[in-house]
């Protein structure tokens, strides 16, 4: 799950992460009163879960109250177009309005868990302000990275090492040692996949603050965190997405193909995308129906999928062990006679009673592709959907 800059920023102030003073608007007044009460100049900016808001136009300074209502009025209500958003671009809703910075240094913090050892990872770079990533590909040596065993936790010396590693001396020492601290324990105790300050800046008037702050967090830990759950903004979510977890499906990601999916695990669901691609074919959909004996899971997953206008085709790949086939092929049964399904329809069933699960598809005179294997499956689908 993903969240605002500013409600990222309100996070990591709880955890003694500097972060310049200002607050969310959500009109024009709202953005001018912000800035009267500042007394500074500020700058407004737009609040969607993309990055690249300033080259879009989402970012704009303002030098006084009237100057910040003018441009909060501009930004909010716009479709802003960003390398992260696509062509379509994204509604904003609210700005952020802050104090404006001096900015003397751009830094990089980051923490994300680092797979193959199990461990979160503290990155830390001199070349703030870029994506990591461009960072990580032209200057790789400029990163430096921490492991940190959770078994220990951050230490202080680990955060003097890295505020020595990115320059920051004598009065910016204690701050950045601070500002490092807090940040791991934000990312652990609230079970994030990523924390990250870009740029962390150092000011004119000698102040570190998180200029920007980026916090995900792992949806299966959202149970026992209530106050993150509460963060969530639906509008910034996919439409079909925000549905199918109404539904019960939590593990449904929106693509671009053609060719929707329905599966049962999310390392089978993975394979399935794959030999559609390896097929000519392009998924519209990852979903995991999970290991569950439910025919409604089933139909909810076609209605799902039904919403989507760029599906063409449906390969149903399901691999029964705990999960029963018959129960799968009595939802594709179920889904036929409650939904307007258009589309052809692969299915490739094996496991737990597919006897049974053959027999129910064969008795209800349903027109659905038959298929012994996933390659064989998968190839269908491609087929039935450049036909379609």
């Amino acid at each position: 799950m993903k969240v605002h800059e500013y409600q990222a920023k309100e996070v990591l102030s709880r955890y003694g992460v500097p972060v310049p003073g200002g607050r969310v608007a959500a009109t024009a007044d709202e953005a001018a009163a912000i800035a009267a009460e500042l007394g500074l100049p500020v700058a407004v900016k737009a609040q969607i879960h993309a990055g690249g808001r300033g080259k879009g136009g989402g970012i704009k300074l303002a030098a006084t109250p009237d100057e910040a209502r003018k441009a909060a009025g501009e930004i909010i209500g716009m479709q802003l177009v960003t390398h992260q958003t696509g062509p379509e671009g994204r509604l904003v809703r609210r700005v952020l309005v802050e104090e404006q910075l001096k900015v003397e240094r751009e830094l990089y913090l980051g923490i994300v868990i680092d797979s193959s050892i199990g461990f979160p990872l503290v990155m830390a770079s001199d070349a703030g302000g870029v994506d990591i990533e461009e960072v990580a590909a032209k200057t790789p040596e400029r990163i430096r990275r921490l492991p940190v065993d959770p078994s220990i936790g951050f230490q202080p010396y680990q955060g003097r090492q890295l505020a020595l590693a990115l320059g920051l001396r004598d009065d910016l020492m204690r701050p950045a040692v601070q500002t490092v601290s807090g940040l791991y324990r934000a990312f652990v105790e609230n079970d994030c996949s990523l924390a990250e300050i870009n740029p962390l800046v150092v000011t004119a008037d000698g102040r570190l603050l998180a200029a920007d702050a980026k916090l995900n967090f792992d949806d299966n830990a959202l149970y026992r965190h209530d106050d993150v759950a509460a963060l969530r903004d639906p509008d910034e979510e996919d439409p079909l997405e925000v549905e199918a977890q109404q539904l019960g499906i939590n593990n449904y990601i929106k693509l671009s193909g053609n060719i929707g999916c329905v599966v049962n695990g999310a390392g089978l669901a993975m394979a399935t995308m794959d030999a559609i691609k390896l097929a000519g074919g392009e998924p519209a959909n990852f979903l995991d129906i999970g290991t569950v004996n439910d025919a409604s899971r089933v139909v909810n997953s076609f209605r799902i999928i039904g919403e989507d206008p760029s599906v063409r085709a449906v390969l149903i790949n399901i691999f029964g062990g705990m999960a029963r086939v018959d129960i799968i092929a009595q939802g594709v049964v179920d889904a036929h006679r409650e939904l307007d399904i258009h589309m052809p329809v692969v299915v490739r069933l094996a496991g737990t009673n597919l006897e049974e699960g053959d027999r129910i598809l064969r008795e209800s005179g349903l027109p659905v592709i038959r298929a012994a294997d996933l390659g064989e499956a998968a190839a269908k689908a491609v087929a039935a959907a450049g036909e379609a």
